[in-house]
């Protein structure tokens, strides 16, 4: 692995009493945002890079913390000296968003208006929400404008939306494996996940932890569906294919090949740590996203209000977010004459290909990277 980890890190929490208002209608009145910050500032505030993480994902980007080595940021690989991300030139910021479960203010936070968890009563969130949240975080920072907003699948929409919401605020945008809007396949993908959840007896409404229980089943569910979509057929075929966890078919509904082995691992390691209730509002969030639909469905109208630079980056194998949808993206950014640079890189994990380390994948960031003048 090229470069260096940034070694021990640390979260930070920010208070904001300023009310979040909500494209749903609903307010946040005051909200907490746990961020971690990699490498240093500049005197001229110029070096700044925001990762916005995807549906699962959170703050920790890198690193690891000094009483849990074996807890390593998501996008490490990615992070730290000499990696694409050079800390020794970029200040690296990590957000975990409102509606989140790993310390931000989500459903399962204090509710101050009743002193119980929010629950199902907190409200719906857009990511235009969690874009207006992330710019009031870069105001604490004295952060006027970023270098870059960067981030994979959902974490690329928050740096399109980002690029069109404020424009002056974002010199360059990189998106990868993202698309302006989900299709119709996706929605529906999002739906049968909700349901799981929303079906199983222990959710309560999205109230469950008042009966200090959880929808543990449905998470599971949820996970396992979620995780098919992400991986490319190949790449099931290459690493499991139909090998048997034993020699011969049992006859029954028990565990037998080991992709179902895999599958319920994945789905019980996340029914583990994950809210139910913040799954739901980010698939929502995901089904909602649409920024040209301000613009009548016009997606070039909609980007001529952006004026940063973009790298859109696509992947072969994934077939829930296509190259074709990257490239409607770039196809809007040149009608507007914008400084679009645009790869497809061929790997075979499917929609995860955004989170591997790839020599080539890296190489394509990092040349990008290494071009922006600070």
């Amino acid at each position: 692995m090229p470069g260096q980890s940034v070694g021990v890190v640390e979260s930070r929490r920010a208070h904001f009493d300023q009310a979040l208002h909500l494209r749903s209608g609903g307010v946040l009145p005051a909200y907490d945002l746990v961020y971690e910050t990699y490498g240093t500032l500049n005197a001229a505030k110029s070096n700044a890079i925001l990762v916005c993480h995807a549906l699962s994902g959170h703050h920790h980007v890198a690193g690891h913390y000094a009483d849990q080595p074996d807890n390593v940021g998501w996008w490490d690989n990615i992070v730290g000296p000499g990696r694409p991300l050079d800390t020794d030139r970029f200040f690296v910021v990590g957000v975990n968003n409102p509606g989140g479960c790993h310390g931000s203010t989500g459903p399962s936070s204090l509710n101050p208006a009743t002193g119980k968890p929010w629950g199902a009563d907190f409200p719906m969130v857009a990511v235009i929400d969690w874009v207006h949240a992330q710019a009031r975080l870069a105001d604490l920072l004295g952060i006027d404008s970023w270098a870059v907003i960067m981030g994979g699948s959902l974490g690329g929409m928050q740096a399109l939306r980002w690029s069109v919401t404020y424009p002056e605020r974002v010199r360059n945008a990189i998106v990868i494996a993202a698309a302006p809007k989900l299709s119709a396949q996706n929605i529906a993908f999002n739906d049968v996940a909700r349901q799981a959840i929303l079906t199983d007896p222990d959710f309560h409404g999205g109230n469950y932890y008042e009966h200090n229980t959880r929808p543990v089943r449905g998470l599971r569910l949820a996970r396992m569906l979620g995780h098919i979509t992400y991986l490319s057929d190949d790449q099931m075929g290459e690493k499991f294919g139909r090998e048997l966890r034993n020699s011969a078919f049992s006859f029954g509904f028990g565990v037998e090949f080991e992709v179902e082995s895999y599958l319920r691992h994945q789905g019980d390691k996340f029914a583990g740590y994950f809210d139910a209730n913040t799954y739901l509002l980010m698939t929502k969030a995901l089904d909602y996203f649409d920024p040209a639909r301000e613009d009548n469905g016009n997606l070039t109208a909609t980007m001529a209000r952006s004026k940063a630079n973009f790298l859109c980056v696509s992947f072969s194998t994934d077939w829930r977010f296509s190259p074709a949808r990257s490239k409607e993206m770039v196809a809007a950014l040149l009608a507007n004459g914008r400084d679009v640079s645009y790869a497809e890189i061929s790997l075979n994990f499917g929609h995860d290909s955004f989170l591997m380390d790839d020599a080539h994948y890296h190489g394509v960031i990092d040349a990008y990277l290494r071009n922006i003048k600070l």
